[in-house]
């Protein structure tokens, strides 16, 4: 009787692990599919069977340790113990982001409904997103350096996506202590514009949209690729300013920036494309003057409606061919309801329409029927 009862046990046991090893397997394959990354630089993605590796390495600028994320399905145990490492159980339910460039990933995935909180709501121009706010169903949170804990805490959302430009994650930090997982989205740091849209994966591994992530990405790609084949068939290679003064500097995009690869990729002459620099270049008025006074093109002229505008900041604006020819382009005048700038929301994760709009001001024959998604000629 005993030897039946302990082979009973035995099978019982078999049986049992069997069972839940094979549910396990069910919700690795559900929630953990493998990742490719092509373009993002700052971003890498392991997939260990049972868990998911990310690993974030360059949050922000001069970081000096990347940043890990564990990412392992719900009902499973977390697959090591560490403190130098963020565990998330996924998929991901209730989330809070901090930055407009995440709304359009969200909504790409078909994620919008999981989004419960925001801080400072009014930057968000998606008429889709906006609608939920002004239903109550995405609270304010306050400021993105200072979120409202306390609101954070009601909400109890699974996981915080945030993002720091200097290092400082004392906001975060706090709220991690609570037992809410807070992960960095670094795409801001990627220096060409498909590795910023490629992020876009590193939002759907926690949701389980992996495969949705990737034909989003790819179809992307291929708009952009092709534009950048489409806009080498040219005779014409017209030069290029970009950026304004604040106070007394001229802040231009530097060569190896992201905006330099549009112009370089729309296949245009941009004056600054030999600097080693992947932010911005301080310039005084006259270095820039005597560059670029004669460039055919301004396009990134700040925040100005018109060129009457333009010349009441600075009158020796009007010293530029391109002002003298109304050649002169920003991408700031497409506003949503509350002011939020479109550009910013949606163009990091729309790279292949802003340089179908870069080719279209610079090679007008190529793109006839295209019409300017973001950038304005100023009047």
């Amino acid at each position: 009787m005993r030897s039946v009862f302990i082979i009973l046990s035995f099978v019982f046991f078999f049986v049992s692990c069997k069972k839940e090893n094979k549910e396990s397997d069910q919700l690795t394959v559900m929630y953990l599919a493998p990742q490719n990354i092509e373009y993002a630089k700052g971003l890498v993605i392991q997939n260990h069977g049972t868990y998911k590796e990310i690993k974030v390495t360059t949050p922000w600028p001069d970081a000096n340790d990347a940043l890990t994320y564990i990412l392992h399905p719900k009902g499973t145990r977390k697959p090591f113990e560490s403190n130098k490492v963020v565990f998330v159980e996924v998929p991901i339910e209730r989330v809070v982001v901090t930055s407009t460039t995440d709304i359009p990933m969200l909504e790409y995935l078909g994620l919008e409904q999981k989004l419960v909180g925001f801080p400072y709501t009014d930057y968000i121009s998606s008429e889709k997103t906006r609608t939920r706010i002004n239903n109550g169903a995405i609270k304010e949170l306050g400021k993105e350096y200072n979120l409202n804990t306390e609101v954070v805490l009601e909400l109890a959302p699974e996981l915080i996506i945030g993002f720091s430009a200097s290092g400082d994650t004392k906001a975060y930090d706090l709220i991690q202590k609570t037992g809410i997982p807070v992960v960095m989205n670094g795409s801001w740091m990627e220096e060409h514009p498909l590795g910023r849209a490629e992020w876009i994966k590193f939002v759907a591994a926690f949701f389980g949209k992996e495969t949705i992530a990737e034909e989003v990405f790819q179809e992307i790609k291929k708009e952009y690729n092709e534009s950048v084949f489409l806009a080498q068939n040219v005779n014409n290679i017209p030069t290029v300013l970009s950026g304004n003064m604040f106070k007394d500097v001229w802040h231009v995009p530097g060569g190896n920036s992201y905006v330099a690869q549009f112009f370089k990729d729309a296949n245009t002459r941009y004056l600054w494309a030999d600097t080693q620099k992947t932010g911005s270049l301080a310039l005084s008025f006259e270095s820039v003057l005597e560059k670029a006074q004669n460039a055919d093109l301004w396009i990134g002229s700040g925040n100005t409606k018109s060129l009457s505008e333009l010349k009441e900041k600075n009158h020796k604006y009007t010293f530029f061919d391109a002002f003298k020819n109304k050649t002169v382009y920003s991408s700031t005048l497409k506003t949503g309801a509350k002011g939020g700038l479109i550009y910013y929301e949606l163009g990091p994760m729309r790279p292949d329409l802003i340089l179908k709009d870069i080719i279209q001001i610079a090679h007008p024959e190529l793109l006839t029927d295209n019409e300017l998604y973001f950038f304005k000629k100023l009047d």
